[in-house]
């Protein structure tokens, strides 16, 4: 019996062994200091400076753009937090706004996902309007609920379609190339999407997909990092979110709870706002987690819809539940 209770007691260690390091692999420890939050701003209104729900946020230069979902409007600020000027209003006309999403700027101008008109509106930085692209609808280059776009040195833009379950590669001109994704239908296998939120693209050639409610990052390699000769073959080249990616969500690194913005930052790594875990989430290229940060909410409300990412390595949050925005800076940062 004594030797059948030591053999009990080594199976037993032996499994929680196993276990611990399945968990240490599927739950990663940081591998850069903390990031500490060094200024917040907004509150919950209508006046300059103030916001009804940020959603989104993106910054070029010494800028940052906000989209002010429930305000209709896009407004500006210099990097520390002061206001300077705001446009867009609430309307399904030209150059109105019904609620922007996920911002991008690219090409001198101002791309914004207009998740309740269906369309891409395309703006100067000063606020002209310039353009939309796409319209209402399931087929090729229509939208429904666009969350995010990215934008190519040739202007092809890449759009997370949401509730059409596909992200679709436009040409410059708003023509269909292709997409990702199967319309309509949701799913972890067969190369379907479930709801993507964001896009973004590396300078390398990637392209990737904020997969939103798979809670989940899908990279596509777009033609080894030339994004001007065409269409390449896009294919998936890796993809991280809990254990295999296969929409298992939880709260430890590396897993996700609703993915809702994605971007690039200044060395190429990828940060990811996990919006029911109330965190960015930061990861290489590759996917290996690096680090997590975020004011964590009460449950019920929740923080961190969009990210974005200044070329000092500066980290700016649009705070949804709060009504403001957040800045992040580590004491090294990524430059």
């Amino acid at each position: 019996m004594s030797r059948i209770r030591w053999m009990s007691v080594g199976v037993a260690i032996t499994i929680l062994t196993a276990l611990g390091a399945g968990f240490s692999l599927w739950s990663p420890s940081p591998q850069e200091p903390p990031y500490q939050l060094v200024k917040t701003w907004g509150g919950k209104g209508a006046d300059p400076g103030r916001f009804n729900e940020p959603t989104g946020v993106a910054v070029f230069g010494n800028e940052v753009f906000i989209s002010d979902s429930r305000n209709a409007r896009i407004q500006v600020f210099d990097l520390d937090g002061h206001y300077k000027r705001a446009f867009g209003e609430a309307g399904k006309a030209h150059g109105q706004l019904g609620r922007p999403m996920n911002l991008t700027v690219a090409r001198g101008e101002l791309y914004v996902a207009d998740y309740f008109n269906d369309w891409i509106q395309v703006y100067t930085l000063d606020g002209r309007f310039l353009r939309e692209i796409g319209q209402a609808g399931s087929g090729p280059g229509q939208f429904d609920a666009p969350g995010g776009v990215a934008v190519a040195g040739n202007g092809n833009v890449y759009v997370a379609d949401f509730y059409n379950q596909r992200v679709q590669h436009l040409n410059a001109d708003g023509g269909f190339v292709r997409q990702w994704g199967v319309t309509r239908e949701t799913g972890v296998f067969g190369g379907k999407l479930g709801y993507p939120t964001d896009v973004a693209l590396a300078p390398t050639g990637t392209l990737f997909i904020a997969d939103g409610y798979n809670d989940r990052v899908l990279a596509y390699d777009l033609n080894g990092g030339d994004l001007n000769t065409g269409v390449s073959s896009g294919e998936l080249t890796t993809k991280w979110g809990g254990p295999f990616a296969m929409n298992i969500h939880g709260p430890w690194n590396g897993w996700f709870a609703t993915v809702t913005s994605i971007t690039v930052g200044p060395k190429g790594n990828v940060y990811v706002a996990d919006f029911y875990n109330d965190r960015v989430q930061k990861f290489t290229p590759d996917g290996e987690f690096l680090n997590a940060f975020g004011l964590p909410g009460d449950g019920t409300m929740h923080t961190a819809i969009a990210v974005a990412v200044s070329h000092d390595g500066s980290v700016f949050v649009a705070d949804y539940a709060n009504h403001q925005i957040q800045k992040w800076r580590r004491n090294e940062q990524d430059r």
